[in-house]
């Protein structure tokens, strides 16, 4: 499982989703904090472009974690350009890029400096989480919600893709994105799992998830045994 991530001595962790209102992801988000350094954690909205998320968000991660969070203000292109954002992302030790539309977080931050910091930091050391649709971007490339098509990720998974709530059951859209030009293999996490992709080729699993190589291949089972 070497080398499936970009190098680095920082950490990239990828929710598949859930609820964390709920408790869905409280596992989930004990696996990646506590790996993390001490201090406030970084949090990227564009992906739903809300302002309510962040805040309910924030609640959780004091009330459950005794977390603070600070909002980074990217929401479109012209914030990821800003270097005052990218400052802002390299002076926490984590920062989780929330759930929303795949496509809109890769229209804030694609070819910016707070893209270019965000990489910084899982090669350098510290922690980038992303969940559900944002997990997305994490690979070579992305399923857009323009039906058919698929646009360039950012690239921290080199040759992988990413399908978060994932059921093994109905793996079409997995494997679909498996044909495209430079994709190797892909990664299936379903709601309420993560992987963690540490330093020296570390990988962790919370719950479970699925690898496959190449369109037609099997799917590899990932962590515990998987129940509908």
């Amino acid at each position: 499982m070497d080398n499936l991530r970009i190098p680095g001595q920082g950490w990239l962790a990828l929710l598949g989703g859930g609820e964390f209102s709920f408790g869905q992801t409280v596992d989930a988000d004990f696996a990646w904090l506590d790996r993390t350094a001490p201090g406030p954690v970084g949090f990227i909205p564009a992906a739903s472009g809300s302002d309510d998320y962040p805040r309910h968000f924030a609640t959780y991660m004091r009330e459950q974690f005794e977390r603070e969070l600070e909002t980074i203000p990217i929401y479109r292109s012209r914030d990821g350009r800003r270097v005052r954002n990218a400052e802002r992302i390299t002076a926490v030790p984590a920062v989780y890029l929330g759930g929303g539309v795949t496509d809109h977080l890769l229209e804030a931050l694609v070819e910016t400096p707070c893209a270019d910091t965000l990489s910084r930091k899982i090669r350098e050391g510290g922690m980038v989480v992303a969940i559900a649709a944002a997990a997305q971007v994490a690979g070579h490339a992305a399923r857009s919600i323009a039906p058919g098509r698929m646009i360039p990720g950012l690239g921290w998974l080199p040759e992988g893709v990413v399908e978060p709530n994932f059921d093994p059951g109905h793996d079409r859209r997995l494997r679909k994105m498996l044909a495209a030009p430079g994709v190797r293999w892909g990664l299936g996490i379903p709601a309420e799992s993560a992987v963690l992709f540490g330093p020296d080729g570390v990988m962790e699993v919370v719950g479970t998830a699925f690898r496959v190589v190449g369109p037609d291949g099997d799917l590899e089972v990932l962590g515990e045994p998987f129940e509908e």
